[in-house]
């Protein structure tokens, strides 16, 4: 393991690269990265460093945004079967074909979609600023997606039509109720911290809701010594870190993501060495989906 440290660090310097990894990637990849967050977080990053090279560790579509926000760079993705089910559920013609059932309503697109669903959106949103993006908006009506979960909350939030995808993420959207009920038994002085992609009757039950970098703000600020997580199991490696003297469980044993567990060192090194696999876009689509993202960026 540790030449294979050795051998990333050395192939990192040699292509003028840095290395970004999601805070659901496995704790090795979390270990080595250079930035750990969320998605749209380290894009941003991204395009600010001076490397030249960036080998995203996340799933495909997170790589598509460093991609669209740096087209000057090189973004690399080690595992080029890390796709998003969520994502996959939100195409093109789907959406062109809903904007016409839908003509006097505003696109507002998860930055968890492609880059091509994001071309053919008004504004891109992230689970935290979610329900401001909507707000900002002049029409009444929004379609939005792909996830039908944070769509549910954003429209307990806002006075305005929500017109839900139905898309979800399998992981959030597994946890049951039952789940909560045994996690409440077992830990009843702690609190219940939730990712709004859960089903609204997990949201409603909450304690607090909020995106990834929400929820390790919120544990790290909170007095409370015992948490019971319901997002992604691999956010807990900056937790624990984070937080050495608090608890925190797993609301349930099905909130693991196996494409965000594909990413590994021994990939990130043969991605650096055969500089594999290259994320390409289309310009005009870039251009487009970087807008979207662009006004997202001027109201949060």
């Amino acid at each position: 393991m540790n030449d294979l440290i050795r051998k990333i660090e050395k192939l990192k310097k040699e292509k003028n690269a840095v290395i970004v990894a999601h805070n659901y990637q496995p704790d090795a990849v979390q270990e080595i990265a250079d930035y750990v967050g969320d998605s749209f977080g380290l894009s941003k990053k991204a395009a600010e460093l001076d490397e030249e090279v960036i080998v995203f560790c996340g799933v495909k579509f997170m790589a598509e945004s460093a991609k669209t926000v740096a087209p000057g760079k090189t973004v690399l993705i080690p595992e080029i079967n890390a796709g998003c089910p969520m994502a996959d559920m939100a195409d093109l013609e789907t959406l062109r074909k809903f904007k016409e059932e839908h003509p006097d309503a505003a696109v507002v697109s998860y930055v968890n979609s492609s880059a091509a669903v994001k071309s053919e959106s008004d504004i891109c949103c992230t689970s935290s600023n979610s329900v401001r993006v909507v707000e900002s908006l002049d029409e009444q009506k929004v379609i939005f997606l792909p996830d039908k979960n944070l769509g549910n909350y954003v429209s307990k939030n806002t006075d305005k039509e929500i017109i839900f995808w139905e898309g979800f993420c399998p992981t959030h959207n597994r946890v049951s109720t039952a789940d909560v009920d045994n996690m409440r038994r077992e830990y009843p002085n702690a609190l219940l911290l939730v990712h709004p992609e859960c089903r609204p009757e997990i949201v409603e039950r909450a304690d607090y809701i909020g995106s990834t970098a929400g929820i390790l703000n919120f544990a790290s600020e909170n007095e409370a010594d015992k948490m019971i997580i319901g997002t992604e199991k691999g956010l807990f490696y900056r937790l624990e870190a984070d937080n050495p003297e608090k608890k925190f469980y797993l609301l349930s044993p099905g909130l693991i993501c196996r494409n965000m567990k594909k990413t590994n060192l021994q990939k990130i090194a043969d991605s650096l060495e055969n500089m594999e696999t290259v994320i390409e876009l289309d310009e005009e689509l870039r251009l487009k989906a970087e807008a979207a993202l662009n006004k997202m960026l001027m109201i949060s």
